[in-house]
């Protein structure tokens, strides 16, 4: 049995399980079936027209092109959250390690170069992923165990490297990236869409990504079916790295600085991206568009709280009240397809 076989055998169940595997042709059943699944498009259109009627600001050149850049940064690091999740880990550490790439890529060598900025922090982000990678898949350590001390030793290391204090780069072209637009569009937000659709490719339409969901499946199957499971997983994690890593100097770019709370709370705004766009949080299902949805229904959330004037507490309340939602309309969805199953069986 050769790898890509045996890879499309070990994926089989997902795609059984709701067609988290690549599928090919479009029948009405399809189609009502992919319909019934898009609950965070349905949340997003409800939002955005529920924006539209409260307030006048929302819908303006200005306010939407500061929403793309605000959630660009995030999207990107959800994107690697979402690889993670596929394959049934977690990563707590995203936001701390985006920090010290923030910090490093504006700070190491006076930040006097921007390539070298961006390399800074794609290195490290890839760094990170290795040794969270190797103690996951060859020591086989929790993601949850080593990602937490992670979290620990790069908020440490921010606070060690800046002293508490913002560093501002000297490169004049540090913030280039982050202030123009293309017609309009923050080049920032395009880098994003461009991010998301490659690791959709990536992951719907390469064995590789046959690979990942057949990890979330079912680590036994896929070792059994010739998966390299090892490789595979650490691969994983260098990706998500690197992803984080250039997000960090992004939030630098966009920012003008690198702050030491630079990346905070973006562990928590990820994983519930990730969840609200249907991903399952024990591996196996998901896909971008869900998550990349998630992160502009959170985005959308925040900006219209804040033109509405809402306290930043209740803000952080609507904010848990939707996970919650969205777990308990994935875990609905989840039962009924199990019952689906079972009765066809």
């Amino acid at each position: 049995m050769t790898h890509d076989t045996a890879t499309r055998t070990a994926a089989a169940p997902a795609a059984e399980d709701g067609g988290t595997a690549p599928v090919h042709g479009l029948t009405p059943r399809r189609a009502g079936q992919w319909a019934k699944e898009q609950y965070p498009l349905y949340i997003l259109i409800a939002l955005l027209v529920f924006a539209g009627l409260t307030s006048d600001a929302f819908f303006s050149s200005y306010n939407v092109s500061n929403l793309l850049l605000q959630v660009s940064v995030i999207g990107i690091v959800t994107l690697a959250q979402f690889l993670i999740v596929l394959t049934g880990g977690i990563d707590i550490s995203v936001g701390a390690v985006a920090g010290l790439a923030g910090v490093l890529s504006a700070g190491l060598f006076g930040g006097q170069n921007t390539l070298l900025a961006v390399a800074v922090a794609i290195v490290l982000g890839g760094a990170v992923g290795v040794f969270n990678g190797y103690l996951i898949a060859y020591r086989g350590l929790e993601a949850f165990i080593v990602t937490l001390g992670m979290l620990a030793l790069g908020r440490g290391l921010v606070y060690a490297y800046t002293e508490g204090q913002p560093i501002s780069p000297h490169a004049a072209d540090f913030r280039t990236i982050a202030t123009t637009a293309i017609g309009g569009v923050p080049v920032l937000g395009v880098v994003w869409i461009v991010l998301a659709m490659a690791m959709a490719f990536l992951t719907r339409r390469t064995v590789f990504g046959r690979r990942v969901y057949a990890l979330g499946s079912s680590k036994e199957a896929a070792h059994a079916a010739g998966v390299p499971v090892r490789a595979t997983m650490i691969t994983v994690y260098v990706i998500a790295g690197v992803l984080v890593g250039f997000a960090g100097f992004l939030l630098a770019a966009r920012i003008g600085a690198a702050t030491p709370t630079g990346g905070d709370n973006y562990e928590i705004d990820s994983i519930a991206a990730v969840v609200i766009g249907g991903a399952s949080l024990v591996g196996g299902r998901g896909r971008v568009l869900g998550a990349f949805l998630g992160t502009l229904i959170f985005g959308v959330i925040s900006n219209l709280l804040v033109l509405l004037n809402v306290s930043t507490f209740l803000q952080d309340a609507f904010r848990g009240a939707l996970i919650i939602f969205a777990m308990v309309l994935t875990t609905v969805q989840f039962t009924r397809r199990r019952r689906q199953r079972t009765a066809h069986s």
